[in-house]
């Protein structure tokens, strides 16, 4: 049953232009996704619609500015903003920086972007890869109510001391005090915010069929749980198997700069050793056109194997002089 108080109406409206407000300061990498109430409809019923959980309600509440001492309230006809995670494919020469800039205003808040991602310390991101990008939850704070609260309620339990951390280093220069101070607005970030399938084909529907995202994600994902088994039939000596599921990957598309390299590197040594010595230089041109810096193990690595190396860097080169 929803909720209807005395004061509903004045609270719509403050939490209607305060969502809208922050929204549109807020860097974002997809479009607003929204919901309008309908007859029945509870906060955690639509939590558990789009998300899958229902006490994701208390990420709906703060969004929309619901929080009130006199506790929530929702409407038929109510806009709601669903707030969830953003996706964005990776350009060359991109920064973690340069992305934390871009959705979050700070490049000090990259390492939220790298974490989500499990992106290595030294390294920047993969080009072509789509990221997750963290969802930025603005939640304005109650009277003494402290960090560990905070991720305890947005990241549960389980995740307190990790939760209380990002909290932290996330609003660094913003909290300087144990209890925070009342009507402070924190930054919550929130990288398992992601739609449920069902959530997914709902907010499609209710925007005019567009994709929501995080397709070419999952895809990639998929793509890195293979390429063991891609690496694993060439040590065994399984090459028209590998250069089967090789193939497969790499004609599925939506690759990463790194996935292409390491595919076809192996497809390179299953070709050198099945005697196709034209097609082995072909797949390491194309991991060199990617990685122009590759090398090899002089020592481990076959004559063979190199000299298709050797052959597909002459052949790099000549085609750039000729051009």
């Amino acid at each position: 049953m929803m909720a209807v108080a005395p004061f509903v109406p004045r609270l719509l409206i403050v939490g209607c232009l305060l969502a809208a407000l922050l929204i549109a300061s807020r860097a974002r990498a997809e479009p607003v996704i929204s919901h309008v109430v309908r007859p029945g409809d509870t906060l955690a019923s639509i939590a558990e619609r789009y998300y899958g959980d229902p006490r994701r309600e208390s990420v709906l509440v703060a969004e929309n500015g619901l929080a009130s001492e006199g506790g929530s309230a929702i409407v038929t006809g109510l806009r709601l903003v669903i707030p969830s995670v953003g996706y964005h494919t990776v350009q060359e020469g991109e920064t973690w920086a340069e992305l934390a800039k871009r959705f979050y205003g700070d490049a000090r808040r990259a390492f939220v972007l790298r974490e989500a991602n499990n992106g290595s310390p030294g390294a920047q991101p993969d080009p072509g890869a789509e990221l997750l990008i963290p969802y930025p939850l603005r939640h304005v704070a109650r009277q003494n109510e402290t960090v560990r609260e905070l991720a305890a309620e947005f990241y549960g339990r389980k995740k307190l001391v990790e939760g209380t951390r990002r909290i932290s280093r996330f609003n660094r220069g913003r909290i300087r005090r144990a209890r925070l101070q009342r009507g402070h607005i924190i930054l919550v970030p929130l990288p398992d915010l992601v739609l449920s399938e069902q959530g997914r084909e709902f907010a499609e529907q209710q925007s005019t069929g567009r994709q929501v995202g995080g397709e070419v994600r999952d895809r990639q994902a998929q793509i890195d749980a293979e390429l063991p088994r891609l690496r694993q039939y060439v040590s065994q000596g399984r090459y028209a198997e590998a250069v089967a599921l090789g193939s497969g990957l790499l004609g599925g598309g939506h690759l990463t700069g790194n996935q292409v390299v390491t595919i076809q590197k192996e497809l390179a040594v299953a070709f050198v050793a099945l005697g196709q010595e034209q097609l082995a230089a072909r797949a390491f041109a194309a991991a060199l056109r990617r990685q122009p810096d590759l090398e090899l193990d002089s020592i481990s690595t076959s004559p063979k194997v190199l000299r298709a190396l050797k052959r597909a860097t002459s052949l790099l080169s000549s085609k750039e002089k000729s051009e």
